[in-house]
């Protein structure tokens, strides 16, 4: 049953992409998954090395990213990717890429820049904000969400259990994981997850 597809993380920096696309990893392996997480930082020290924050470096940076994905998942594994990945249309480019082969699903972690800033143990908003810091995403460079993503995880409001629920639900209902008949999911969850899909035409 396992088919290769690619899961894309979307969001602002520290809005909970890593922690979440681990803990997917975590649970799609426990299910015999063949899994990659292609994380943004990892990526741009090894695969990106020497590009900038330009507009034209990112997106390099996302469509680098896009193709090895792609790659892993014609070749029957689930490339997580988790990356900032602030432009609309390299997402989508992307999609359109990967589409011709395997599935692609968007993860958007919708989170507050006000939330960020509060649990920003680094104090890098709180910089930007104050123009310390140039061409940070979401504060003095843009970022435009996804605007039809299969899976919102609002983590600035929900927690980590919720959200990770939220996608690997998506995934069973999607068919491109193996169902755990032992998965504990709300019916609210369940509810949310299938109306969602119904919406975005995934579900008859």
């Amino acid at each position: 049953m396992n088919k290769g597809f690619v899961l894309w993380f979307t969001g602002l920096s520290g809005s909970g992409k890593s922690t979440l696309s681990k803990l997917v990893e975590e649970r799609l392996l426990e299910r015999g998954v063949k899994v990659e997480v292609l994380d943004g930082d990892e990526v741009r020290t090894n695969l990106s090395k020497g590009l900038g924050f330009s507009k034209e470096d990112r997106d390099t940076n996302i469509r680098r990213i896009g193709y090895v994905a792609k790659l892993l998942s014609r070749n029957g594994v689930c490339a997580i990717t988790a990356a900032i990945s602030p432009y609309r249309e390299i997402r989508d480019e992307v999609r359109k890429s990967v589409e011709e082969r395997a599935a692609f699903v968007e993860v958007y972690c919708e989170c507050s820049i006000e939330k960020l800033t509060e649990r920003d143990v680094k104090g890098l908003y709180k910089k930007a904000l104050a123009g310390e810091i140039k061409n940070f995403t979401g504060v003095s460079d843009p970022y435009e969400p996804p605007l039809n993503p299969e899976v919102v995880c609002k983590t600035g409001e929900e927690s980590v259990e919720t959200s990770l629920n939220k996608i690997i639900k998506t995934l069973e209902m999607m068919k491109l994981i193996p169902v755990d008949p032992s998965a504990d999911y709300t019916e609210e969850e369940e509810e949310e997850v299938a109306k969602r899909l119904k919406d975005l035409g995934y579900l008859g």
